[in-house]
C-alpha cells in the first residue's frame, strides 16, 4: 500500500458517516488513489472537478451525488472525495405513530447474499401489516427487513452466489417479500420472483404478489375449495378481496362478498362476485343465509377477527371452513364460540403469508396440482383431491404453483382473464398520504407506491 493510501486511509477513519475515499488529485495532477473497495471511474472524477470548479463553495456544503453510482459524495474539494457507498432512499419511521411520522431517510443499499437477486424496485403496493407495522402493532419476522414493503416489482440488477434460477439483470420481476420493498433497492430469494404477466404494467404486477399469493393459499391451501361451494369474502373491495372473487370464480366457487358501500359492492360484482352485502346497513350473516336458501357460506374468508364471529358462525355452512387471516375487528371473543362451531362441526382455521419462513415445513392444508413441483393430484377434473401436503420451502412452493397454475390466466383484453385492481398510485414522496388514504378505506383494490418512474 502507497503512503499516500496510507494517509486516505487514516483521514477516513477520522471522518465520521464515510465509508470510503479517494484522492483524486495531487499537485495539479489527477490520480486515483482509494481505500479498498472504493471503485470510482474517470468520469466520475471529470464530474468531481468540474464541478468543483464551477462552484466550490456549493461543493464543499453540499457534496455532489451520483444518484445512479453506488456512492454518494458527502465531501469534495478540488483533489479528494469523500463518500458513502450503496446508499438508498427508502420509507422510514423512527418511532411508531401516524402517517406523519413517515419519510424518506439515506440507508445502506442492500447486497444479495447466496441465493438471493437484488431488484431495483419501480413500485411497491400498500398493505395493511405496514400500517399495523408504523403503528407499532406487527413487527416483521426475525431477520426480515424493517423497511415496510410486502411486495414489489422492478427490474433485476444482479444475482447474488448459488442461484440456479433463470434470472438476469435486466429482467423484469415481481416478488413477494417479508419486508424491504418500500425502497429503491430490495434483495429477494430467488425463489420468491415471478415473471411479469404479459401486458401488464409494473404497477399493476407490484399489486399482485402479496394479494394475490394470500387470497391463493387462503382458498387452496388452506379453505380448499371445491367447485360449486359458496365463499363468503369479507373486506371484498379490498386488495386481497378482489384477488379472492377473481380465483374463486376461476375454480368454479360462488363468491359473496361484504364491503362498506354500495359502490364497492357493484365494482366487485363487475369481478365476478354473485352477491353483496353492506354490513353498514344490514346483517351481512342474514343475507347469506338467504341467498344459499339457509346453507350458508362453505367457506368464510375472514381478516376481521372478533366482531364479525358471531355472525361467521351463525352463516357457516356444515362442515364449513372459517379462514381466519386477520384480526382488523378486534381479537377478543365474549360468547360460546366454542358450542357454536361444534354445531356445526365447522373449523376454525387461521393463517399468515408474511411470517411463515421460507425453509418451514408446514402440516396445514393441500393445495392444487402441480406438475412442476411436489403437489400432484391423485386424479384430474372437479372432484381432484390433491396428495401431497405443503413441501419444505413453504413460500418458494407457493409461489411456483402460483406462477405455473395462475400467471398464465393475466392477460389484458381477454375474457375471463384475471386482473390485478389498482386503486391510486402515489408516488414514494408521499407515502404518508397513501397511508391516511388507506386508513380512510377509501380504495377499491390496491393502492401502489411508484419507486422508480418507468417509461
Amino acid at each position: 500500500m502507497s503512503s499516500v493510501q496510507n494517509l486516505l486511509l487514516e483521514s477516513l477513519l477520522g471522518t465520521k458517516h464515510v465509508d470510503n475515499a479517494a484522492i483524486i488529485k495531487i499537485h495539479a495532477r489527477t490520480v486515483l488513489v482509494s481505500s479498498p473497495g472504493f471503485n470510482i471511474s474517470p468520469s466520475d472524477i471529470r464530474v468531481l472537478v468540474n464541478g468543483f470548479s464551477k462552484n466550490p463553495v456549493q461543493v464543499r456544503r453540499d457534496g455532489l451525488y451520483f444518484r445512479e453510482k453506488d456512492y454518494k459524495c458527502v465531501r469534495a474539494d478540488e483533489r479528494s472525495l469523500y463518500a458513502k457507498k450503496r446508499i438508498m432512499l427508502a420509507v422510514h419511521f423512527d418511532q411508531p405513530g401516524g402517517p406523519e411520522n413517515l419519510y424518506l431517510k439515506e440507508v445502506a443499499k442492500p447486497e444479495p447474499g447466496p441465493g438471493e437477486v437484488l431488484l431495483k424496485v419501480a413500485a411497491s403496493a400498500l398493505n395493511r401489516a405496514d400500517v399495523l407495522q408504523r403503528w407499532g402493532q406487527y413487527s416483521p419476522p426475525p431477520g426480515a427487513s424493517n423497511i415496510l414493503g410486502l411486495e414489489a416489482s422492478g427490474h433485476v440488477v444482479t444475482v447474488g452466489p448459488g442461484c440456479q434460477g433463470p434470472w438476469k439483470a435486466g429482467h423484469s420481476a415481481m416478488a413477494l417479500l417479508a419486508g424491504g420493498g418500500q425502497a429503491e433497492y430490495v434483495t429477494v430469494p430467488e425463489g420468491h420472483l415471478m415473471p411479469v404477466p404479459k401486458g401488464l404494467t409494473l404497477i399493476q404486477a407490484a399489486a399482485i404478489p402479496e394479494a394475490w399469493l394470500t387470497a391463493f393459499q387462503l382458498l387452496h391451501v388452506i379453505g380448499q375449495v371445491k367447485a360449486g361451494e359458496t365463499v363468503l369474502i369479507h373486506a371484498g373491495s379490498s386488495g386481497v378481496g378482489t384477488a379472492a372473487v377473481q380465483l374463486a370464480r376461476q375454480a368454479g366457487a360462488i363468491p359473496l362478498v361484504t364491503a362498506g358501500s354500495l359502490d364497492k359492492i357493484k365494482a366487485v360484482e363487475k369481478l365476478g362476485a354473485a352477491a353483496g352485502f353492506n354490513y353498514k346497513e344490514g346483517d351481512f350473516s342474514a343475507a347469506t343465509l338467504e341467498f344459499t336458501k339457509g346453507a350458508g357460506a362453505n367457506v368464510i374468508l375472514d381478516c376481521v377477527g372478533g366482531s364479525y364471529w358471531e355472525k361467521n358462525v351463525a352463516c357457516l355452512a356444515l362442515d364449513g371452513r372459517w379462514v381466519l387471516y386477520g384480526l382488523l375487528g378486534g381479537a377478543e371473543v365474549h360468547g360460546e364460540l366454542l358450542s357454536k362451531l361444534l354445531t356445526k362441526r365447522g373449523s376454525l382455521l387461521t393463517s399468515l403469508l408474511r411470517s411463515r419462513d421460507k425453509k418451514t415445513i408446514s402440516g396445514m392444508g393441500k393445495v392444487l396440482g402441480c406438475g412442476a413441483c411436489l403437489w400432484s393430484p391423485r386424479h384430474r377434473g372437479p372432484e381432484a383431491t390433491w396428495a401431497r401436503a405443503l413441501p419444505q420451502n413453504y413460500k418458494a412452493e407457493l409461489v411456483a404453483a402460483f406462477t405455473q397454475q395462475i400467471l398464465p390466466h393475466f392477460a389484458q383484453d381477454e375474457p375471463g382473464s384475471l386482473r390485478p385492481v389498482v386503486d391510486t398510485v402515489f408516488p414514494l414522496k408521499q407515502v404518508a398520504e397513501a397511508h391516511v388514504y388507506m386508513e380512510q378505506n377509501k380504495n377499491l383494490g390496491k393502492i401502489v407506491l411508484e419507486v422508480t418512474p418507468v417509461p
